[in-house]
């Protein structure tokens, strides 16, 4: 009974260690369906960047004759490898000079970048635009996660987190239909012009409506020693760097789906123009998880919730594969719904959770925690992305394949991080 009241005072002491970590240092100024739509927003500019331009792939492809599936999956990768370097430079950045004037600054770099593809003369300038569309964009997109750890923290973020997700991925959802829309209407190039707008009317609602998060006293100066020190602390904390590594393993399988999804809905299954639709249609299986989870998390928590999502799209991952073997993995179109679907819906849930723990202790250097968190995990997607894309071959083989291991390497990370967690927090009894 003694050991057994000891081992509860520690977990007990733990818990308020952890707790003084994660403080609130500010509060909300607007009211909270206002700040859900605008942190989604802001968010989704990523999303929009990534979908709304597939329908285009196919005439970008013909008017600057590159035509191959793996060199129009350099409008996406590109695109990621501005996002995964830019999040470097706007945490820490956000630090300094607090988190609007971060997100400012990106907005312009998106919407210069969005001006280069506009009037761009060559593949190679194209790609050049994206890369800072994506350098741009991971200002709002990394300083936003930093904003609203400022807010909140622990299972509260994680709801929050969970409304944006959801509100993000509804939006971006719709962008193929969108973007196929505009470009019937004016061509492909005006795409960006739609980018562009949504970004400035963002820019504008962020500037009239948010206050700054970040008071003048909590702000840490951008200098080697400062960041040395910040960087030392997110490679220190085992919730910020294990999780931080297993959201790219869960973010890997489904970058790939993003620069595939095309191909694969117009070339293997002749989907042509309901390409949008069928794109659509499995996104919500996202944005649905990801307004579950705001009522799950509450109940179960984080870790719990992460675990079980982990496993169930292992399991489903190589039930996929069984099925679709006899069909040479290219499955009737209907039983590529019935397997993906449930496969996003484990997505959605890991997600926003996966993010919120990852910065569950590190509020104190929120912006740097962001930066790395999106850097690391970004490069490590791209990565998983850019070299099953190069043995995709139209069927569902690399993408069922990358989900079955990026899962089970994920699932024993958290397994890892947890461990490593609890016994630091013995330790510091």
């Amino acid at each position: 009974m003694t050991k057994q009241n000891g081992l509860q005072d520690a977990g007990a002491a733990a818990n308020q260690t952890r707790s003084a970590r994660t403080a609130h240092i500010a509060e909300p100024n607007m009211p909270f369906v206002e700040f859900i739509i605008l942190m989604a927003l802001l968010m989704s500019l990523a999303a929009l960047c990534t979908d709304a331009i597939m329908p285009a792939f196919s005439v970008i492809g013909t008017e600057f004759g590159h035509s191959s599936p793996q060199e129009l999956q350099k409008i996406i990768t590109i695109f990621f490898a501005g996002l995964a370097i830019g999040q470097l430079i706007y945490g820490p950045l956000s630090d300094q000079i607090g988190r609007k004037s971060g997100m400012f600054i990106g907005l312009v770099i998106f919407i210069i970048g969005n001006l280069l593809s506009w009037f761009s003369t060559s593949f190679e300038m194209l790609l050049l635009g994206r890369f800072l569309q994506g350098f741009g964009v991971a200002g709002p997109r990394i300083v936003m996660i930093a904003l609203i750890r400022d807010l909140y923290a622990g299972r509260e973020m994680a709801r929050i987190m969970s409304f944006v997700m959801g509100l993000f991925i509804f939006v971006p959802a719709l962008a193929p239909i969108s973007g196929q829309t505009i470009m019937a209407i004016s061509g492909w190039r005006s795409v960006f012009f739609a980018f562009i707008l949504l970004a400035s009317i963002g820019g504008v609602w962020l500037g009239l409506r948010q206050n700054e998060t970040l008071h003048a006293s909590k702000r840490i100066k951008v200098t080697p020693a400062n960041l040395w020190r910040n960087t030392k602390i997110v490679f220190s904390t085992p919730s910020c760097l294990g999780y931080m590594v297993a959201v790219g393993f869960v973010q890997g399988p489904f970058m790939l789906y993003l620069s595939t999804a095309q191909h694969l809905f117009q070339s293997t299954y002749g989907l042509g123009t309901l390409f949008p639709f069928a794109f659509a249609g499995l996104a919500f299986s996202l944005g649905f998880a990801s307004f579950l989870n705001s009522r799950l998390v509450l109940r179960f928590g984080m870790r719990y919730l992460v675990r079980r999502a982990l496993i169930a799209m292992a399991t489903i991952a190589v039930i996929g594969l069984v099925c679709t073997l006899p069909f040479g993995f290219v499955p009737p179109l209907w039983m590529l719904f019935l397997i993906f679907s449930p496969l996003f819906l484990c997505t959605g849930l890991l997600f926003g959770n996966m993010n919120t723990l990852a910065m569950e202790e590190v509020g104190n250097v929120a912006g740097m925690a962001s930066a790395w968190i999106g850097a690391v995990s970004t490069l490590i997607a791209m990565t998983i992305a850019t070299v099953m894309g190069q043995v995709y071959d139209g069927s569902v083989l690399a993408l069922l394949g990358s989900f079955m291991i990026g899962s089970a390497i994920t699932l024993l990370l958290t397994i890892f991080t947890e461990r490593w967690r609890e016994r630091r927090d013995r330790e510091m009894l």
